[in-house]
Order: C-alpha cells, then structure tokens, then sequence
C-alpha cells in the first residue's frame, strides 16, 4: 500500500479534493504533489517508529489527536487550526522547519509546482496522513495479526511486499533525491 492508496481507503480524497480545489489545483496535480511529499513523510514516520518511545507517542498521538475529523469532515482541512495541526506534526516527523521547508523545495523542483504552494500543503497532507492513519487503525484497516500501528506501518513502507521496508525505503529515498 502506498501513500495514496492510504488516503484513498480512508475516504481522504475529499478531503485532498477540498483542499487542492482551493488553491487551484486539480486531481492529477494533487496527486502528483502527494506522491511527491510522500517518500518524506513516510521516512519521518518510519524514524518515529525505530524506536519504543516514538512509536508510542505516535500511537497515541493517533488514539488521541482528533485527526480522524479531517477526513470526516472534508471542510475543516481549510482551517488554520488544521494547519497549526500539520506544522506540529512536520516538527515530530522531520525535527525541524528547516526539513520541512527542504522537503517542499524538492518536491517543487520534481513537480513543477510551485514551491510556496507545496510548503502551504505540506502540513495540510502530513494532517491528512495522520487522519488516514487514524482512522485506518481504528477501524482495524490494516492486514497485520494484531491490527496495530507498526503493522500498518509495515504495510506502508513495505512496497513490494517483500517483508523488508528497508530497499523500499531505498527506493523511495532514490526518487526523492532524482
């Protein structure tokens, strides 16, 4: 499962739709910009998860941050407090505003998109992810024994369904850095 497939299964795409509409971006340019955010994100939750403590604070995080509502309710993903929301979780995952704005930069050059307008959605889809993850947990969406947030983690990085996230991870790192 890749990003994408995640916010799909969620029922975020109203929620991307909402948001891309806004700012006059349409379907394929939304998914163009979340395939290009993705290898990032997916790298931060990746780093949370290595250890007991941050995997820990990212489930709870997700049993308790409210972050379902975004996919829910599509309309409240325009909100500042939704952003407000994505810049704190951009902090947990890349550490800094220094990652983030690095992040959306590249992402710009490997899309064309302008870069302001990916730095302004870059919280935004880090919200939606966490809705996506939310809600997926929750509902028991995810094909590992125990249900849990790592298992669907591991189907996440886990592209090829090979067992292993780390030459997936590799992969994506190689796309990100092209």
């Amino acid at each position: 499962m890749d990003l994408m497939e995640l916010l799909k299964s969620a029922g975020a795409g109203d929620s991307l739709g909402e948001v891309a509409g806004s700012v006059g971006l349409g379907n394929a340019d939304a998914e163009r910009l979340v395939g290009a955010l993705a290898p990032a994100l997916m790298r931060g939750l990746q780093k949370q998860t290595e250890t007991d403590d941050g995997l820990q604070s990212l489930q709870r995080a997700l049993a308790s941050g409210n972050h379902q509502g975004y996919i829910d309710e599509p309309q409240r993903i325009k909100s500042s407090a939704t952003r407000d929301d994505g810049n704190r979780i951009l902090g947990h995952l890349f550490g800094s505003k220094d990652v983030s704005r690095q992040v959306a930069s590249h992402a710009a050059g490997s899309t064309g998109l302008d870069e302001g307008l990916l730095k302004k959605m870059l919280p935004v889809v880090a919200g939606l992810v966490m809705g996506s993850m939310s809600k997926q947990a929750t509902a028991g969406g995810t094909s590992s024994a125990d249900g849990s947030v790592g298992g669907l983690l591991g189907q996440l990085l886990d592209r090829d369904g090979d067992g292993s996230v780390m030459d997936d991870i590799m992969d994506m790192a190689g796309r990100f850095l092209r």
